[in-house]
């Protein structure tokens, strides 16, 4: 038997050159060596439309409190979900989520619930609720945040006063314009601005977005002119029509058409 040499060394080359080029391309795609260490944690937390009780700071300190805080541990000893379901736990969180990421990054991303009103009943109760009717024990103090006083029961406060809040919030202008709201024993509602020295009676708080914007038109057509002090009290209860008390020195109501 003759051995054609030639046709041998072609196919040994060519099989050579096809495990070169194998181990090559595998070579290449295979990643550079990832950290085996957490280089980094970013905390993202949303609904930022008033202030929350949680920022950055302290969800890094409520998971080093719980020994969790992934940032310079071994990648493969981060537990997302044990991270997760430690958020989970925190009254002020509606929902967390934790990833991984490459170059050694931890994401975090948070819902939180956030506070619409801060509720100091005549009872003693003195508590918050959040935007989704929840109440929520008082823990630290939340800045700019309207106040509710007087004959509140938290039914009433979940039902009503999550609604009455979300619509102020839900507007740039009375939201930095209402201070304090009080609940009178029939449930009607009085409001304090902060400008001007008067008070505002709602009245039963249905149809609350009309009543308001009659009340901004008074503001700005109205009081505008004839100045802010100059009634004690505005009633905006009924519809197309906002009734005014006057001051001591300008005795008197005045019933204004609209």
């Amino acid at each position: 038997m003759t051995f054609n040499w030639k046709k041998i060394l072609v196919r040994t080359l060519s099989v050579a050159t096809a495990a070169y080029l194998l181990l090559a391309v595998t070579a290449f795609n295979k990643p550079e060596g990832k950290p085996k260490v957490c280089t980094q944690v970013k905390i993202d937390i949303a609904d930022t439309a008033v202030d929350g009780f949680l920022d950055a700071d302290e969800i890094k300190r409520m998971l080093q409190q719980k020994g969790v805080y992934p940032l310079g541990k071994d990648m493969d000893a981060v537990n997302v979900r044990l991270i997760e379901e430690t958020l989970r736990r925190s009254p002020f969180v509606a929902g967390a989520e934790v990833c991984k990421t490459e170059g050694g990054f931890v994401r975090i991303s948070l819902r939180q619930r956030m506070p619409v009103m801060r509720v100091m009943a005549d009872s003693g109760d003195d508590y918050y609720v959040d935007n989704n009717g929840g109440i929520m024990q008082k823990s630290r103090y939340v800045s700019d945040i309207i106040v509710a006083t007087g004959h509140i029961s938290r039914d009433y406060a979940r039902r009503v006063l999550t609604k009455v809040g979300n619509t102020i919030v839900a507007d740039k202008f009375w939201r930095s314009q209402v201070v304090q709201l009080n609940v009178l024993p029939d449930g009607t509602v009085e409001m304090v601005p902060r400008v001007g020295d008067n008070i505002v009676y709602l009245g039963r708080p249905d149809g609350l977005r009309r009543k308001l914007d009659r009340l901004r038109k008074f503001y700005k057509y109205g009081l505008s002119r004839v100045g802010w002090d100059r009634y004690s009290y505005i009633s905006v209860e009924f519809d197309n029509q906002i009734i005014c008390k006057k001051r001591k020195h300008a005795a008197g109501q005045q019933a204004i058409q609209q």
